[in-house]
């Protein structure tokens, strides 16, 4: 793919926005990771993960997120407390994540495991694409879910960014998605 399209992400901020805008990052994402030539698929990018660890680090994330929108309010309001501070923008939000990434904030216990070399067929690459694909289907209905007063209220642990409010969390999320397209569209070599 030449030339990516911008992420169709504005500045969301109701749980409407946030379910709108995880169908819109599906469809985009998709486009991208579907043109990513099979046989450059797993190929790691200058050392570094292959989309395919891009993608199954994005599962493993965006899994997280959408089984805490999927608990019990109580569960995550005895694990994790609530906030009477407003959530921040989506805008700060992505400047608060690229500050941390600055810093040297690294995936952690996200980082995809090692896939072995028969693993990397066709039917794999078609498994994991049909997984991202389902878990951002998940996060845009868990989103719809929620009370406008209850994603400002309840909070959710992030591993680099500290405690955000349950909104917080679904702006990382649907951020970081569009990051990690951008970041493997920045490092591919032209086809």
């Amino acid at each position: 793919m030449s030339t990516l399209p911008p992420a169709p992400v504005s500045e969301p901020f109701t749980a409407a926005d946030l379910a709108r805008d995880f169908s819109a990052v599906r469809e985009w994402g998709s486009l991208f990771w579907q043109a990513v030539p099979a046989d450059r698929f797993f190929e790691s990018m200058d050392g570094a993960w292959s989309p395919a660890d891009h993608v199954r680090h994005l599962i493993k994330s965006n899994r997280a997120v959408a089984r805490a929108l999927d608990m019990p309010r109580l569960v995550l309001l005895l694990r994790f407390g609530f906030t009477t501070r407003a959530s921040r923008s989506y805008s700060a939000l992505r400047a608060t994540y690229k500050e941390a990434l600055d810093a040297g904030l690294r995936a952690g216990s996200f980082t995809p495991s090692p896939l072995a070399t028969p693993q990397q067929t066709a039917d794999e690459r078609a498994r994991i694409l049909d997984n991202w694909s389902v878990t951002l289907t998940t996060l845009e209905s868990g989103a719809r879910k929620w009370s406008e007063r209850a994603l400002n209220r309840l909070r959710l642990p992030h591993p680099g960014l500290g405690s955000l409010t349950v909104r917080e969390m679904l702006f990382f999320t649907l951020y970081h998605n569009t990051h990690h397209v951008h970041g493997v569209a920045k490092r591919r070599s032209p086809d």
